[in-house]
């Protein structure tokens, strides 16, 4: 079910005011507190200042947000490079229109104990992962591969969005995350572990917005309106991030600690700038690093043709 993050003008407003145009967004995830610049749409109106509606549909992962977008429930899938490249491998005819975290903030992270100090050690090991269709499973499949292996040789366990716990209660021997869920578990007690991070194998973008061929053909002029009032929203949770926390209090389903929003916020707006969004902006790509990730996805063996990312990402809407 969509998450409404936008009420419709009010009627007591203009007569001639014009409506706003329903945008809606699939999710990776729940309405979390890394995505709070979309959440504190009721509270800052970005998107309705560009005469936007913006709905929140959520998901259990990259795979799951195309999904969602392909059966009609969404507009734009929020999702990452992974989960683009297999869809297209499928035949889906998609494109990718904004950079929304340049930076890889996948990572697998074992307790020392468990001897986990690179990919290879990953071999015989039970590993947890958001859900099988999540970027954690993608990129831990990059990282087995990087040394020749693959998902047989390890056992692949879903164990859900907060998914430290099981490694915490040694139900897997390790487990593929991203920075915040980290920062969550060092605060839950997490300690003497190692971490594996996937930047330093490959470091394409965690997340991007996706939508279909046919959407980016018919509806560019309202595409541009929204990632104009993204951008306006990443540059203000950015800018303050310390009132982002506060709103997160009451707009995310895990913001309850405002101190904790505060980090998780600050690792995020990390994440969203890069050289390239120094030189060109947030939101633009590194072409040359998508087809990397492409052909690495391809060599590998993940996606079984090539894929031309100059014929799927765009930037001519980028504001």
């Amino acid at each position: 079910m969509a998450v409404a993050l936008m009420t419709v003008a009010s009627s007591f407003g203009s007569a001639h005011a014009q409506p706003l145009d329903k945008v809606t967004v699939a999710g990776w995830s729940q309405p979390i507190s890394e995505i709070t610049n979309l959440l504190a749409e009721p509270d800052k109106g970005f998107f309705k200042a560009k005469g936007i509606d913006l709905g929140y549909v959520p998901g259990t992962g990259g795979g799951s947000a195309i999904q969602t977008m392909l059966t009609g429930q969404a507009d734009i899938a929020f999702t990452d490079p992974a989960a683009l490249y297999l869809a297209l491998d499928k035949g889906e005819k998609l494109v990718a229109i904004y950079n929304i975290y340049p930076q890889n903030v996948f990572n697998v992270v074992a307790p020392k104990a468990k001897g986990i100090k690179g990919p290879a050690d990953l071999k015989g090991k039970r590993i947890g992962v958001y859900s099988l269709s999540s970027g954690t499973r993608q990129n831990l499949q990059v990282l087995l591969n990087q040394v020749g292996l693959t998902e047989k040789d390890a056992t692949i366990e879903v164990t859900g969005l907060l998914n430290f716990a099981p490694l915490i209660q040694g139900q897997v021997d390790a487990t593929a995350a991203t920075d915040t869920g980290l920062l969550v578990a060092k605060s839950k007690g997490l300690a003497d572990f190692d971490v594996i991070e996937v930047k330093n194998h490959l470091n394409l973008p965690s997340d991007i917005f996706v939508v279909t061929q046919a959407t980016y053909e018919a509806k560019k002029p309202l595409l541009k309106r929204f990632l104009e009032a993204y951008r306006d929203s990443a540059a203000w949770m950015i800018a303050k991030p310390e009132e982002a926390a506060k709103v997160a209090v009451t707009r995310a389903i895990n913001g309850r600690d405002e101190a904790l929003n505060l980090e998780i916020i600050k690792l995020r707006n990390i994440s969203t700038v890069s050289p390239t969004t120094a030189a060109k902006g947030l939101g633009h790509f590194d072409p040359e690093l998508m087809q990397k990730g492409a052909d690495t996805f391809h060599r590998l063996g993940l996606i079984g043709k090539p894929i031309d990312i100059g014929q799927v990402v765009k930037s001519d809407l980028i504001p």
